[in-house]
């Protein structure tokens, strides 16, 4: 039996829903609203410490990391894999996955809580149990230091230290696919593949923001690759449908009220 304990607009959570979707697996999903705190439940920690989502439970056995999930689940059931099998493709795939953990996934929560989430919390949010919300964030969670550095993001927002550099560097990121993509259908192959799916909820975060302006007449591949994963069948439902449309709403009108900061940060 596979649970998942996911949200709505998590990155992580959006690219192992997919995954698992693709490889027709069925699974029990438990929501956790994570704009509400949820993840902060004491039996939740006892799940994943790091109190953020998604977490898969198989059988009994907690996988946490949502990379290391992809890799369990295309191990664990190999009929349909997402993973290549060219020695090359799968080495390609590789850093990319490891650049996303590194680097872009921050750099995206930074993105994130800067332009939209900062605002959500506190429409939602008394000013107690938004207090409460920013207390039970673990010192490593995102980051080492995301506990501290996410109040400041949602006090200053994109005045606070370090988010434009942040904000650079997922533009880095998205001209990198960019070039990867003039050689190749797909970020590793032709054949479309788990960088794809990885890096698939990075680029629609951008645009449940309004930001399309990021890559559209500037990033003419990643464009191109946007369109074509779009009109994957399993696309709509597996990442969009499930964020509430309060949420949906939220994202796009606050993420376009943020993008004149990002567009005059990345110089476009």
């Amino acid at each position: 039996m596979l649970e998942l304990y996911h949200h709505g607009s998590s990155v992580c959570a959006a690219k192992v829903r997919w995954a698992m979707v693709l490889k027709d697996l069925e699974f029990e999903a438990h929501y956790i609203d994570i704009l509400k705190g949820e993840q902060f439940d004491p039996e939740y920690k006892k799940i994943n410490p790091k109190a953020v989502v998604p977490s898969l439970i198989h059988d009994g056995n907690i996988i946490n990391e949502s990379t290391v999930i992809m890799e369990y689940l295309d191990l664990a059931f190999p009929e349909k894999q997402l993973t290549p099998e060219n020695p090359l493709e799968y080495v390609k795939t590789r850093y990319w996955t490891k650049a996303l953990d590194e680097l872009l996934h921050p750099a995206c929560g930074t993105l994130t809580f800067a332009s939209s989430h900062r605002h959500i919390v506190k429409k939602n949010l008394s000013e107690e149990e938004l207090a409460e919300f920013l207390a039970g964030t673990p010192e490593h969670s995102v980051t080492v230091d995301w506990a501290d550095y996410k109040k400041q993001i949602v006090k200053y927002g994109f005045e606070a230290p370090g988010v434009a550099d942040k904000v650079r560097l997922y533009d880095k990121y998205l001209q990198q696919m960019n070039e990867d993509l003039k050689n190749s259908k797909w970020l590793a192959s032709e054949e479309f593949g788990l960088a794809d799916v990885s890096l698939t909820p990075y680029v629609n975060r951008v645009a449940m923001m309004g930001m399309n302006g990021w890559w559209e007449d500037r990033l003419p591949y990643l464009e191109d690759w946007w369109a074509r994963i779009q009109d994957i069948p399993t696309f709509q439902s597996a990442i969009l449908d499930w964020c509430p449309e309060g949420l949906t709403n939220d994202l796009m009108t606050f993420g376009s009220q943020s993008w004149p900061d990002v567009k005059e940060i990345i110089g476009t």
